[in-house]
């Protein structure tokens, strides 16, 4: 083990580079919900009822992109349009039940893909893994923060 500092743009480049190559192997098939449609059901359902502006913003898209989702989730019957009660001019989209089953099928289908991904490394290696996924967590949902959060899981 060294004493250097390490260097916060090569980990971030191969973060990146792995965390993206890992998604890719993640996606279960062309059928299934994309990324991004999953997500943006995942939020509705972890976070909603919820405006449009408000989703796009928590997803970090523009509001084209978050309109296009949205229609194809109501196409599916994922989700559903209410008003907003507090503007009429307004509405508020919600989750339904096939939507809370895709979300969790989706989910499924990617843990059993990166449990196959990693099934083959190393004890070690897999306790790495487990040993940086807090800070992972923090910086996915934002909070880079040096302060350690327990997790509701």
């Amino acid at each position: 083990m060294t004493d250097r500092t390490p260097d916060r743009t090569e980990i971030a480049a191969r973060l990146a580079a792995a965390v993206g190559r890992i998604n890719r192997r993640a996606r279960s098939d062309a059928a299934s919900l994309g990324y991004g449609i999953v997500s943006a059901l995942a939020t509705v359902q972890r976070e909603g009822p919820l405006r449009p502006g408000d989703l796009s913003r928590i997803e970090v898209v523009t509001k084209p992109t978050m309109t296009r989702i949205l229609t194809e989730l109501e196409q599916r019957g994922l989700i559903e349009r209410e008003a907003d009660p507090s503007d009429g001019r307004a509405f508020m989209v919600s989750i339904t039940p096939a939507g809370v089953d895709a979300v969790e099928r989706a989910r499924s289908d990617r843990t059993g893909i990166v449990a196959e991904l990693i099934a083959d490394l190393p004890t070690a290696d897999v306790q790495a893994i487990a040993g940086a996924l807090d800070a992972l967590e923090r910086v996915a949902q934002g909070d880079r923060s040096q302060e350690v959060h327990t997790s509701d899981r």
